[in-house]
C-alpha cells in the first residue's frame, strides 16, 4: 500500500515537472513570436483610436473594452483554430488569404488617402446623422474587423516561429501571444483616449508643476489624436503593403521585395547615426508605397461594383 503511494506521488511529480518544462517552453516560445510581430503591434496600437474619434468621452473605454473582447475572440476563436488546422491540413493557403487582408488593409488607407486629397467629408457627415447606438455599433465592427487582419498577420508571424513544433506547443504559444498583445495593446489606447481626463484631474490640482502638466496634456491631446488618426490610416497602407510584398517572395516573385531592401540598406548605410531606424523608415515607406499603389487601384474597382450592385436595385 506504501509502495504504491509512493509510485502514485512519483508519477505526479513527474507529471508536474513535465507540465513545468512545457509551459517553460510555450513562454519561452511565445516571448521570441511577440518580438517578432511587435512591427505590426505598433501598427494595431496606432490604428485603433481612430475609431473612438468624435465619440462621447463617457463611452471610449466601454467601446475599446468591447473591441478588445472582439480581439480576443478574433485571435482564440477564430485565427488559432484556422492556423492550427491551415498549418497541418493547408499550409499553402495561409499566404493567399494573408495576401487577401493586406489587400483590405491597402484599400481601406488608400480611400482614406484619396478622400483627404479630393477634400471629401462625406463620411464624417453620414457618422453624424446616426444615433449614438447606431454609430457606437458601426465604429466597434469596423475596429474589429480591421483588427481581424492586423491579428492574423500577428498570429501568422507567431505562428512561423513554431511552425515544426508539436500541435499543442504551437496551441499554447499562439494563445498566449493572442492573450498578451491584446491586452498590451487595448491598455495602451485606453491610456492615449483618456489622458486628456488625466490631464483635466490634473489641472485641477494644488500644486503649480502638475497643474502645467495637467494643462499641456488638456492642449496638446487634440492634436495627439489627430497625428495618432493619421498613423492608422498609414499604418493599415503600410502593413497592407508589407504583407503583399512578402507574400510575393513566397510565389517566387522576389524583385519588389529585393528592390525595398536594397533601398533600404542603401539608405542605413549612408546614415551612419541611427541607422536601423533609418533602415525601418525606409522599409515602411517603400512597403507603404506599395500599399497605396494596390490600394489606390482597388478602391475604384469597389466603387463601380457598388455602383452596380446598386443599379440592380
Amino acid at each position: 500500500m506504501a509502495s504504491g503511494l509512493v509510485a502514485l506521488l512519483d508519477d505526479i511529480a513527474g507529471l508536474t515537472k513535465l507540465a513545468a518544462a512545457s509551459l517553460d517552453d510555450v513562454g519561452a516560445a511565445a516571448g521570441k513570436a511577440g518580438a517578432k510581430a511587435a512591427g505590426v503591434v505598433v501598427d494595431d496600437a496606432a490604428v485603433t483610436p481612430r475609431y473612438v474619434s468624435g465619440l462621447t468621452p463617457d463611452r471610449e473605454l466601454p467601446i475599446i473594452a468591447k473591441i478588445a473582447v472582439g480581439s480576443l475572440r478574433n485571435k482564440l476563436i477564430i485565427l488559432l483554430p484556422a492556423a492550427l488546422l491551415l498549418s497541418s491540413f493547408a499550409p499553402w493557403a495561409v499566404t493567399p488569404l494573408l495576401m487577401l487582408g493586406g489587400a483590405y488593409l491597402c484599400f481601406e488607407g488608400a480611400e482614406k488617402v484619396l478622400e483627404a486629397i479630393r477634400g471629401e467629408s462625406h463620411v464624417e457627415e453620414d457618422l453624424t446623422t446616426l444615433d449614438p447606438a447606431t454609430l457606437e455599433k458601426q465604429q466597434i465592427s469596423g475596429a474589429i474587423r480591421t483588427d481581424l487582419i492586423l491579428s492574423a498577420e500577428i498570429m501568422a508571424i507567431a505562428l512561423a516561429e513554431v511552425a515544426t513544433e508539436p500541435v499543442l506547443l504551437r496551441a499554447g504559444v499562439l494563445a498566449a501571444v493572442g492573450v498578451a498583445i491584446t491586452i498590451g495593446v487595448y491598455g495602451v489606447v485606453a491610456l492615449i483616449v483618456k489622458m486628456d481626463d488625466i490631464g483635466l484631474h490634473l489641472a485641477g490640482r494644488s500644486i503649480a508643476v502638475t497643474r502645467a502638466i495637467g494643462r499641456a496634456l488638456v492642449h496638446g491631446m487634440p492634436v495627439v489624436m489627430r497625428w495618432l488618426s493619421i498613423i492608422g490610416t498609414a499604418a493599415m497602407i503600410w502593413v497592407g503593403g508589407g504583407i503583399l510584398v512578402h507574400g510575393l517572395e513566397a510565389f517566387d516573385i522576389h524583385a519588389p521585395a529585393k528592390l525595398i531592401h536594397d533601398l533600404a540598406h542603401a539608405a542605413g548605410h549612408a546614415v551612419s547615426i541611427a541607422s536601423g531606424a533609418v533602415l525601418w523608415i525606409v522599409t515602411a515607406f517603400l512597403s507603404g508605397v506599395v500599399g497605396l499603389i494596390v490600394g489606390g487601384a482597388i478602391v475604384p474597382l469597389v466603387h463601380i461594383a457598388g455602383t452596380l450592385r446598386g443599379s440592380k436595385h
